[in-house]
């Protein structure tokens, strides 16, 4: 049984979409800090717990985060708590579904990434600003907001059906979250964190009007990880290339020449891709979602998988 899960796990992992391999890696962090919790007595006693938890989050000291530079990353992929993980991988699902549909699954990682590390800089300003030494933040929450800004930015018309409620646009919906942290942050509970829910809400409205102004901050990111996959798969590869067969078509002049002098149809001269995928997005901004025909829906679609 074990066995099966793991399979159908690492295939989701390999296959699936970028919110997908997030959400199952978040799941994955998870469980092993549980089990660490588990074993270290840390569920009983706070004082162990933080003292763990404390190595992978954020924390306000900049000589312990100049220290341990690896929290800066490690912070936006740890959870402790079941409702932590849960609302934060449910709203990612949601939004992050929206996001990668209009502007590209490519863009949801890097989006993700931004924003946490905004998100964490946000918290460290604010909590040095109000003297809070000792202070720790961790969590998605930071990169999750700003996904669920983009999504506002980008399709504010989009509709949601929403239980017990019914239909609603998403721009009511984002208004409401921001709200909560805006208060958040006044209040006395975890005020660190509700100031870095609104760092990453911020750097996800930039990112989106950057984008709809030509600018796509992704690029960098996804340059990098590319770079750094390319690089583990050479490592890792230690298969050599072994003799290559060639076959040479001997009618394949012919057909070279043939397809040079054939005529193309006004068919084959489409506008090109991407003035047609700004034009779909500039009516999602002005008009919403819904506005668009079948047909831009399809290639809207069609190109987010690309």
């Amino acid at each position: 049984m074990f066995t099966s899960i793991w399979d159908d796990l690492k295939k989701q992992f390999s296959y699936g979409n970028s919110i997908t391999r997030i959400i199952l890696f978040n799941i994955a962090v998870f469980v092993v800090m549980v089990l660490v919790l588990v074993f270290a007595g840390g569920f009983r006693d706070t004082a162990v717990q933080y003292n763990i938890v404390k190595y992978f989050s954020i924390h306000s000291d900049w000589f312990f985060t100049v220290t341990h530079p690896w929290v800066i990353f490690t912070n936006m992929f740890l959870h402790v708590g079941f409702g932590h993980i849960f609302w934060n991988m449910l709203l990612l699902y949601w939004f992050g579904r929206i996001v990668g549909d209009l502007i590209g699954d490519h863009r949801i990682l890097p989006l993700y990434i931004l924003g946490g590390l905004f998100g964490a800089f946000v918290y460290f300003a604010y909590a040095n600003f109000t003297g809070d030494a000792q202070g720790i933040a961790y969590g998605a929450s930071a990169a999750v907001m700003a996904i669920i800004l983009a999504a506002g930015v980008i399709a504010p018309n989009y509709s949601v059906n929403l239980i017990l409620i019914g239909e609603v646009k998403l721009k009511f919906i984002v208004a409401v979250l921001l709200l909560l942290d805006l208060i958040g942050v006044n209040g006395m509970v975890n005020t660190g964190g509700h100031a870095a829910h609104l760092g990453g809400a911020f750097f996800g409205y930039l990112f989106a009007i950057q984008l709809q102004n030509g600018n796509d901050w992704s690029l960098p990111v996804n340059n990098f990880t590319n770079k750094l996959v390319s690089l583990f798969k050479s490592i890792s590869s230690d298969k050599k290339p072994g003799p290559r067969v060639a076959y040479k078509n001997p009618k394949a002049a012919a057909m070279k020449k043939a397809a040079k002098t054939k005529p193309h149809a006004k068919s084959d001269i489409n506008p090109s891709h991407q003035e047609h995928l700004d034009t779909i997005l500039d009516k999602i901004k002005k008009t919403g979602y819904d506005s668009l025909s079948e047909e831009e829906k399809e290639f809207l679609f069609n190109a987010s998988k690309k």
